[in-house]
């Protein structure tokens, strides 16, 4: 006898597909759009994406290993291991690597789960061989991922 409606969902550490540094954990799919969660993992002084906002979900960073530099609104903090730092729909955010020597190993919670493993994917896909594709194209596809990036 079964009291939920649904089973459980198990994501196998070995079946969550890799895309470049983004393992999906969860997505929204697996979770019936009620999250999706990935694990990223970012070089010392890697870079991340410039300040951007998402009006259709939030996001969440939590610091496994490292440290992370999140801009919330105007003001850059350092995140250390185990902060969480929560952005809701349409605040302004970028992240990075916290300084040359400083890596970090991250996950990043969207609420709800949208598909936003095709938005890691097509990155990939942008920038594929030698390709470097224009601001406006990677403009254009991050809206049509619900990312407005924002330009000075």
């Amino acid at each position: 006898m079964t009291y939920l409606p649904d089973p459980a969902t198990l994501s196998r550490r070995d079946d969550q597909p890799i895309a470049g540094r983004t393992r999906f954990v969860a997505t929204g799919a697996q979770t019936r759009g009620d999250f999706g969660l990935f694990e990223v993992t970012m070089s010392p002084g890697g870079g991340g994406p410039g300040p951007h906002l998402h009006r259709t979900f939030s996001e969440s960073f939590v610091v496994l290993e490292g440290s992370l530099a999140v801009l919330s609104g105007d003001q850059w903090t350092t995140a250390g291991v185990g902060d969480l730092v929560y952005v809701p729909r349409s605040g302004v955010h970028a992240f990075r690597a916290a300084g040359p020597d400083v890596g970090a190993r991250f996950l990043i919670l969207f609420t709800p789960g949208i598909p936003r493993e095709h938005y890691f994917r097509g990155l990939l896909e942008l920038h594929a061989g030698d390709r470097t594709p224009s601001t406006e194209e990677i403009d254009a596809f991050a809206l049509h991922h619900d990312q407005l990036n924002l330009r000075d």
